[in-house]
């Protein structure tokens, strides 16, 4: 069973906007490199960069919970380490994340863009080699775009596959392969993975990702339809190396 690489995405900071890439190298272990490098917090967590840990994402800002995050497009640049936030194509907010400045700078925007829905003054926070993945392991997901189209078909919608948060898509299989390569390994170009579990879906894919609106229920959808509410699967990185849009993917 073949397909091919057609999308490769991260997301720096957790919660804002996807960051497409055409090629990226994947090492052992890891998560894409900078994927949720960066987390904002909603109020005071128990978060410590000294000594960082797996938190509960309802710590953080979310799509699940804060909607509006997806109005907001989100430039990351990784020379430089300069985040740029643009709202209606207007540049709203930018600052560097490794400086205290920098990040005071994001920080009070997104104060006054979230206004009450805060539970407390947002802080953007990080630790070297954490992630901040819905996970405690680094895993990658990765996304079946015959499956987006079979709920497609199934609810007479077109549904962008960002609203699963993928850090790959792949293409030219059938509509839920991905759910049989569980406890198995996967090729995508020079790079092994052992796919680990399907990823259950909450209310964070309801949200359009393109409008911030919250248009659509899909993990309703796929418990009525059926009788589960997973879509995506999750995947260890075995052997790494660089992949980019156009690799065979082989299971």
């Amino acid at each position: 069973m073949t397909g091919t690489l057609t999308g490769i995405y991260r997301y720096p900071v957790k919660g804002l906007s996807a960051q497409p890439l055409k090629s990226v190298a994947l090492a052992a272990g890891e998560t894409l490199p900078f994927d949720r490098a960066w987390a904002i917090e909603n109020g005071p967590s128990r978060f410590d960069p000294e000594n960082p840990r797996h938190l509960p994402k309802v710590a953080f800002l979310m799509l699940m919970r804060d909607e509006r995050l997806a109005s907001l497009d989100a430039h990351f640049e990784e020379e430089t380490r300069r985040l740029v936030l643009h709202r209606g194509g207007r540049q709203v907010a930018g600052g560097d994340l490794t400086t205290p400045s920098g990040r005071q700078v994001l920080e009070q925007f997104v104060a006054a863009f979230m206004g009450p829905s805060l539970r407390g003054a947002p802080r953007i926070v990080s630790a070297p080699g954490h992630s901040f993945t819905d996970t405690a392991g680094k895993w990658v997901h990765v996304v079946n775009l015959s499956s987006v189209r079979e709920l497609e078909r199934l609810t007479g919608r077109s549904i962008n596959p960002l609203r699963f948060r993928p850090n790959l898509i792949v293409d030219g299989l059938e509509p839920w392969a991905e759910f049989g390569w569980v406890g198995h390994e996967i090729a995508i170009g020079p790079a092994r993975l052992v796919v680990t579990a399907r990823t259950g879906r909450c209310a964070a894919t309801n949200v359009d990702p393109e409008t911030g609106v919250r248009d659509m229920d899909i993990p309703a959808t796929l418990q009525r339809a059926w009788r589960h509410m997973d879509f995506g699967v999750y995947a260890e990185v075995q052997a790494g190396g660089e992949i980019a849009l156009g690799d065979r993917v082989a299971a």
